[in-house]
């Protein structure tokens, strides 16, 4: 799968190879992907998954993705299906599966939607605050087709800071659609 996918962004004219901080050196880690602007980003970042041989990698999908047709296609690519709109505490959920493996790695999107957005989501800090494991901010730059992985960072605590941080990493990088990402934060 790693030839077929690296083919595939060179046929789509992505750079098959990171640029920054890439390999992962934790095996439990929550990867932060932004900007989040288009549903292309889902398939890019499959792709770089297979590429990177990340196997390991899940990610949460609203529970819908998850009907009896497709619902195996997205368990094999790493997907956990999520209720957006149950008042669970997810971020516990979520702590609870870091707890019980050695090896997990959680990409998730800051932003939580592919629209505009006037803040970041909390969750996936809290998560790995709780956790006690890395933040990797991992950036689709759509301007030069290409990912940017970021120096692994612990949260501090300090969510002002540690957001400040976050969005000095992402704020220059231009999504499939610009308008939407987060160069205004």
């Amino acid at each position: 799968m790693r030839l077929v996918a690296r083919l595939m962004l060179r046929c789509m004219r992505w750079d098959p190879d990171p640029k920054g901080a890439y390999p992962l050196k934790s095996a439990r880690c929550v990867v932060i992907v932004a900007p989040h602007t288009s549903n292309w980003d889902f398939v890019i970042g499959v792709l770089y998954r297979s590429a990177l041989g990340l196997q390991k990698a899940h990610y949460l999908g609203k529970k819908e993705l998850f009907n009896p047709w497709l619902g195996w296609f997205f368990r094999w690519l790493g997907g956990t299906p999520v209720d957006r709109h149950a008042s669970q505490n997810m971020v516990e959920q979520v702590v609870q599966l870091f707890n019980r493996h050695n090896e997990y790695i959680l990409a998730l999107s800051p932003e939580g939607t592919r629209k505009k957005v006037d803040r970041l989501r909390t969750g996936f800090y809290q998560i790995a605050y709780q956790a006690r494991v890395p933040i990797v901010m991992v950036a689709l730059d759509f301007e030069n087709r290409q990912v940017i992985f970021a120096e692994p960072f612990m949260p501090t605590g300090n969510m002002q800071k540690d957001f400040a941080h976050i969005l000095s990493f992402f704020r220059p990088i231009k999504g499939k659609y610009p308008e939407q990402g987060l160069m205004h934060l």
